[in-house]
C-alpha cells in the first residue's frame, strides 16, 4: 500500500500538481528544443562554428537546467523530497553551475556578436573554446561556495527542490549575494548591453536590420530577474510573509530559460535554423555565412 505524503505547507493539492506540470512541460520543451540544437550541430558539418560554439555552450547549460527541473517536477509529484540533504546540495550546485553557465555563455555570444558585426574580426576556435571553458569554470566556482560555507542550499518553498537559502538574511547570506549577483548578472548583463546597443547602432548607420538587438538582453532580465529580485528583497527584508506559492513563481520563470534561449540562440538563427531543418530532413540547407545572428 502506498502511502501519500502530505501536502507542503502553503499549498494545495491542485497548486503542488500545477507547479509539478509546469516543470515538467518547461524541462521536456526545454530539452527537446537544446537537444536538437546540440545534435544539429554535432550532425551538421556547416554549423560547426566557433562562433556557434559558443551557442552550444548556452544549449549544453540549458539542458543541464532542464535536467533539474525534471529532478523538481518528480518530487513534486511526490510531494516530498526523496534524495535526503546530500542531494539537497546536489541539486542546488547543479542547478546554479548551469544557470550560471547559460548566463555566462550568452554574454559571450554578445562579445562575439560584437566583434562580428563592429569589428569584423573572426573568432578562433582557441579563443572561442577557451571563452566556452572560462564560463563553466566560473560557474563551477561561485557554485561550490555554498557547499564551503559562503552562501548555503536548502529546500525552496515547496520542498521538492533546492536552491540558494534567502530564508536567514544574514550577513553570510548577503555578501554571497552581492559578490554573485554582481559577477552573474550585472555584469554579463553589462557586457549584452554595451554589445548589442553597439550592433544596434551599425545596423542602424546600413539600415540593414539582421536581427533583433534588444531580444537577448530582454530575455535575461524578464527570465532571471524576478529571482534576482526576490534574492535582493531577502538581502534587506525578511521574505518569509510573502505566501510560499507566490515565493516559487521566480523561480518558475527561470526555468522557462531553455526554452527562450532556443528560439533566440538557435531557432531564431536563420542559418541555424537551415542546419536543424537539414538535420531533421535531409535537405541540403543552402550556402551561406554560418554565424551566430538572429533574424
Amino acid at each position: 500500500m502506498v502511502t501519500a505524503h502530505p501536502l507542503p505547507e502553503g499549498f494545495t493539492e491542485i497548486e503542488v500538481f500545477a507547479i509539478g506540470t509546469a516543470l515538467l512541460v518547461e524541462a521536456l520543451l526545454g530539452f527537446c528544443l537544446n537537444g536538437l540544437t546540440i545534435i544539429s550541430f554535432r550532425k551538421i558539418k556547416e554549423l560547426r562554428t566557433p562562433s556557434n560554439l559558443l551557442v552550444l555552450s548556452v544549449a549544453l547549460a540549458d539542458c543541464g537546467i532542464c535536467m533539474n527541473a525534471f529532478i523538481a517536477a518528480f518530487s513534486s509529484f511526490l510531494r516530498y523530497w526523496p534524495y535526503g540533504s546530500d542531494g539537497c546540495q546536489i541539486h542546488g550546485f547543479h542547478g546554479f553551475l548551469t544557470a550560471l553557465a547559460s548566463i555566462s555563455s550568452s554574454a559571450a555570444v554578445a562579445w562575439d556578436r560584437y566583434h562580428h558585426y563592429c569589428t569584423r574580426s573572426r573568432l578562433q576556435w582557441s579563443t572561442a573554446a577557451s571563452m566556452m571553458v572560462f564560463a563553466w569554470l566560473f560557474a563551477a566556482f561561485w557554485s561550490v561556495m555554498p557547499l564551503l560555507g559562503w552562501g548555503e542550499y536548502d529546500y525552496e518553498p515547496l520542498r521538492t527542490c533546492c536552491t540558494l537559502d534567502y530564508s536567514k538574511g544574514d550577513r553570510n547570506y548577503v555578501t554571497f549575494l552581492f559578490a554573485l549577483s554582481t559577477f552573474n548578472f550585472m555584469i554579463p548583463g553589462f557586457i549584452m548591453l554595451t554589445a548589442y546597443q553597439s550592433i544596434h547602432q551599425k545596423f542602424r548607420k546600413t539600415g540593414h536590420f539582421k536581427f533583433n538587438t534588444g531580444l537577448p538582453l530582454k530575455t535575461l532580465v524578464i527570465c532571471w530577474g524576478p529571482y534576482c529580485l526576490l534574492c535582493s528583497y531577502a538581502a534587506v527584508e525578511n521574505v518569509m510573509f510573502i505566501p510560499p506559492k507566490y515565493r516559487m513563481i521566480p523561480a518558475l520563470i527561470a526555468k522557462t530559460v531553455p526554452t527562450v534561449d532556443a528560439f533566440v540562440y538557435a531557432l531564431g538563427n536563420e542559418n541555424y535554423r537551415g542546419g536543424i531543418w537539414q538535420f531533421l530532413t535531409g535537405q541540403k540547407i543552402e550556402k551561406a555565412e554560418v554565424d551566430n545572428k538572429t533574424k
